[in-house]
């Protein structure tokens, strides 16, 4: 501990950077708490290096305790909407494309299921398909199969 307090810049740097990778790698950038601390432990720690406030413990928790409320004023509104950024397109399956054989019929009313791969899968068509007919799955979704007539 006496080398924590003897090389203050040093630690609140070593601090900084470890609170910035539990916030972005084991959090995944979800809290900003962390990464508005962090930040500001690193800037106070170049405060420091650099001999802008005294090398004592309570001036570096009072800069790094401003520091963190500046760039939360800051950062916080822009941070946010970042995060609101959802990619609304949907996931292409492997799935899709995947053709087979039907061995019951398939309407919108009736919808039987079809094991592939170790999963039974509801089979769902917006045409009447009967039996024997060769189709092609064109949707997936979690448990159901949308598929057409192979053409």
């Amino acid at each position: 501990m006496d080398w924590a307090y003897n090389n203050l810049a040093e630690s609140l740097l070593i601090l900084g950077i470890l609170l910035l990778v539990i916030e972005i790698l084991v959090l995944g950038f979800s809290t900003f708490v962390l990464f508005f601390v962090g930040l500001a432990a690193i800037v106070t720690s170049a405060f420091l290096f650099i001999e802008i406030i005294p090398n004592t413990l309570l001036s570096a928790c009072l800069s790094t305790g401003i520091i963190t409320a500046l760039l939360a004023t800051v950062l916080w509104k822009p941070l946010k909407n970042s995060q609101n950024k959802v990619d609304k397109t949907k996931a292409k399956s492997d799935l899709i494309g995947h053709s087979f054989v039907l061995t019951e019929d398939v309407s919108p009313e009736y919808s039987p299921s079809y094991r592939y791969s170790g999963i039974e899968w509801k089979l769902e068509s917006a045409n009447p398909i009967s039996v024997g007919t060769s189709v092609v799955v064109i949707d997936v979704s979690v448990g159901k199969f949308t598929i057409e007539a192979k053409i």
